[in-house]
């Protein structure tokens, strides 16, 4: 500016105390515009992504290969396949990942929003990689079970596409869609990999009191009815802003004031990166009211997922236990809207113990971070090169797991980490055994908190059919497709993105004076007293939201437990106490248990039956049985480069080598003992044999540290396996 400028003569005239006063009111004016003229680029964003007929947030460039419109029920999915950025080399032998987006009133492109995320991570791993997307509006009369199918469709192209490898894809579930995914890995178990589900809600009434408020909207909403409301006034269409509604709701303090504060007070360094996420953040998009309704019924109020209560047009029931491959469930103590209890509670639904989990050969590895939130667990940076990066590195290690429940522990190697020449980066990726007592030491419901949302489900379905019967007719008939759009378009959350753009009168002024700002910007300094006075009210401000918060939270929970939990409410809707002392559970599948019944005779019988590599298996399965830990990826590394040496005789595929852990890892749950007594018959005669199946044990063993008890174990299957070893005659019943 010029020199006879008011502000700078000001500034040369006065006394240092009022130039500090004038210095932060510059700064503070010109935060002011530049503040103004971020909300103005972000209505033009909100309005040029409502333009477009796919808007995504993907960094990745993508070409299309299946558009979910062609299939015979016609859904607004779409498959794209990621082309990998110039520096990256794909392995075509290596499974597919394929990345599905929640639908859950945002648009698509968040697991591939950076260039460090899910996507990110699997296309440095050497993996091809697919995006599951969708359009803003759906088709209309798409189900929730169209979607799944062509889901199905989608995975069946990407096995048809990706011939260099004979392995599954490997699918990524966020939010939403890891329900999905879910489903679809249930009906179809033949065409999927390893799952990894991250914050999905599947137990949806579960959680912690004190903690999670959310579980409780729909009992003070009175159930689903007002999502039927929404759809009649929508003329047959969701409007997914309701849900980035709710999800606002739960933190006042950073919907009202921190995330615009933080703008403003950082104004000439924050603004991209808040524009970045305002662009998926305000774009939501549109469900069908049918599709959002089976949401509502089955999941949010029904959780009738977990409980194995979902059945298709075709009368095929959704079971959980029909998935074979493992699932990998990332959480974090930090996320109010999918908690721990959410995410992993279901495995309490399906089983009842950990031998029926086994048994059912159910593989589940979970990992619990202890302060990201929701969002963070798909998006954040941190997670996407730590957590999500060392799952798609050891990714074969997990699908090579024998059935049970395993947690990841992610640690940082050290100079004193054993065999750090055998771990790919920084961390060393470990899986240690757990029980379900795990899952339930997170927290769970008592009988009579089961019983107030069993009573909700009731109250439910009782509203809603009072509404379908008396007011739905009349809402119907008032709703247009212009009244629905008229709506749409005033709901705060579009209305506040579209009211400051370049529609907006005032926005060429606004755009004028930010541009001079910038050629002229002032910022002062931290150390200004009126800039730390404004920080301090800032923080104050966000303080008493943040109580207010948790005093809504707070009166939330009681009014749901006293409401719900009335005895008469209850005997009215037909729900007892008594009915709910034990915590409900999945049907019993009679014929799943006929099944694993004949199989665990199938496995006494046939003990002493086996090979070479059945030997080794169980070798390092016993010695590993009694530890917490069950390995890590400097073991799978070690066995990696060792069988990469062994004779063709000796090598085997992959998928033999995961039936005969399966096999033998239930061989020695079923009967340690007995499983150690009949492992020398199992041996071949030849001492080169065995002594190279005992130098393989051996290179697992050595490639960490070990507990005496696994020590001992190890110089037992020494002894056994020892060239001098005389092989056990096979008894007469064996032989038989």
């Amino acid at each position: 500016m010029s020199t006879n400028d008011p502000v700078n003569r000001l500034s040369d005239a006065t006394p240092a105390p009022l130039s500090a006063v004038g210095a932060y009111w510059v700064d503070a004016w010109q935060r002011s515009v530049l503040m103004l003229d971020t909300v103005r680029r972000r209505g033009n964003t909100y309005l040029e992504q409502s333009r477009k007929q796919a808007p995504h947030v993907l960094s990745f460039d993508a070409e299309l290969v299946l558009d979910g419109r062609t299939l015979a029920r016609p859904v607004n999915y779409l498959l794209v396949r990621i082309k990998p950025p110039k520096d990256v080399t794909i392995d075509p032998t290596k499974r597919p990942f394929i990345v599905f987006d929640p639908r859950a009133g945002h648009g698509p492109g968040i697991g591939g929003m950076k260039q460090d995320s899910e996507i990110g991570v699997a296309l440095k791993a050497g993996h091809p990689c697919y995006f599951v997307g969708f359009l803003p509006s759906p088709v209309p009369g798409q189900t929730i079970e169209d979607v799944c199918a062509a889901e199905a469709h989608f995975i069946e192209r990407v096995i048809e596409i990706e011939k260099g490898t004979t392995e599954k894809p490997c699918l990524i579930g966020n939010c939403q869609a890891g329900w999905q995914i879910m489903i679809v890995a249930a009906l179809r178990p033949d065409l999927v990999g390893p799952i990894i589900v991250a914050g999905s809600p599947l137990s949806y009434w579960a959680g912690v009191r004190g903690q999670n408020p959310m579980r409780y909207l729909g009992g003070l909403l009175g159930g689903t009815w007002l999502t039927a409301l929404a759809g009649d006034l929508g003329h047959g269409v969701f409007d997914g802003a309701h849900l980035v509604a709710n999800f606002e709701s739960l933190h006042p303090d950073n919907t009202y004031w921190e995330k615009a504060y933080n703008v403003y007070a950082k104004i000439d360094t924050e603004p991209q990166r808040f524009l970045d996420f305002e662009t998926w953040w305000g774009s939501p998009v549109l469900l069908n009211a049918t599709e959002m309704q089976w949401i509502a019924d089955k999941l949010f109020v029904g959780n009738k997922l977990g409980e194995c209560a979902i059945t298709t047009r075709d009368g095929e029931r959704v079971d959980l236990r029909n998935i074979t491959s493992p699932i990998i469930v990332f959480c974090s103590h930090g996320d109010d809207i999918t908690p721990p209890q959410q995410a992993l509670g279901w495995l309490l639904d399906l089983y009842r113990d950990d031998d029926d989990l086994i048994r059912t050969g159910q593989t589940v590895v979970y990992s619990v971070h202890q302060s990201i939130g929701h969002l963070g667990i798909f998006v954040s940076g941190k997670v996407a090169t730590k957590e999500h990066a060392e799952f798609a590195s050891c990714i074969d290690m997990i699908d090579l797991l024998p059935p049970g429940l395993y947690e990841a522990v992610i640690s940082e190697a050290g100079p004193d980490t054993a065999r750090a020449d055998l771990v790919e980066g920084r961390y060393v990726f470990a899986l240690e055994k757990r029980t379900l007592d795990d899952i339930r030491n997170l927290g769970i419901n008592s009988a009579e908190d089961d019983a107030r949302f069993a009573t909700v489900a009731r109250v439910s379905e009782i509203n809603k059919g009072l509404y379908q019967t008396f007011a739905a007719p009349l809402v119907r008939q008032m709703s247009t497709d212009q009244t629905a759009e008229w709506l749409r378009n005033m709901h705060p959350h579009r209305l506040r993105f579209a009211a400051l753009s370049d529609q907006n009168p005032a926005a060429p002024l606004i755009a004028s004076l930010a541009e001079k700002v910038r050629a002229d910007r002032r910022p002062v300094d931290d150390a200004n007293p009126l800039r730390q006075l404004e920080t301090m009210a800032a923080a104050q401000i966000s303080q008493s939201l943040k109580l207010w918060g948790a005093f809504r939270d707070m009166m939330t929970e009681q009014v749901f437990l006293a409401t719900y939990g009335s005895p008469l409410l209850q005997a009215l809707v037909g729900v007892s106490s008594e009915d709910e002392s034990e915590r409900p559970h999945a049907i019993r599948d009679l014929a799943r248990r006929t099944t694993a019944d004949a199989e665990e005779a199938k496995l006494r019988a046939g003990m002493d039956r086996g090979d070479l590599l059945d030997a080794i298996v169980r070798a390092l399965l016993y010695i590993s049985h009694g530890a917490e830990r069950a390995g890590d990826e400097r073991g799978f590394s070690a066995l990696k480069s060792l069988s990469a040496a062994l004779p063709a005789s000796l090598k085997v595929g992959k998928e033999r080598f995961k039936e005969a852990v399966r096999r033998q890892s239930l061989t020695v749950s079923l009967d340690e003992n007995g499983a150690l007594e009949t492992l020398p018959r199992l041996l071949p005669d030849d001492r080169s044999e065995r002594r190279r199946g005992l130098d393989m044990i051996r290179t697992v063993f050595e490639s960490r540290d070990r507990s005496e008890d696994e020590t001992a174990r190890f110089e037992e299957i020494a002894r056994i396996f020892s060239p001098s070893s005389p092989k056990l005659a096979a008894t007469p019943s064996s032989a038989a």
